[in-house]
């Protein structure tokens, strides 16, 4: 049991290598996209929290919605754009 732990450990150290010359830097960016994919998640969260205290002021106030209809599109075009922000710096990273 213990010299397959060791050659389990050997195997992982050379794969690293290896992977590390090939892919060291190619590697980097793909990490570095993934963290700029935030933003989508981001995004995400920000337009929850638009529609529902959208609807949870339209429930209260049924009369004002109507008014309130822009803002809440506004709303929602600001929170994706900084979510296509983080992907237009994802597609950088990977392609540029």
């Amino acid at each position: 049991f213990p010299s397959q732990i060791f050659w389990l450990v050997v195997t992982f150290a050379v794969l690293f290598v290896v992977l590390w010359r090939v892919a060291g830097p190619r590697l980097a960016g793909v990490i570095g996209a993934g963290l700029a994919c935030f933003a989508l998640a981001g995004a995400g969260v920000g337009i929850g929290l638009v529609f529902g205290n959208y609807l949870a002021g339209a429930l209260r106030n049924p009369g004002a919605a109507a008014s309130q209809t822009a803002n809440m599109f506004l709303g929602v075009a600001l929170c994706e754009a900084t979510g296509l922000f983080g992907l237009v710096i994802a597609f950088i990273i990977l392609f540029g």
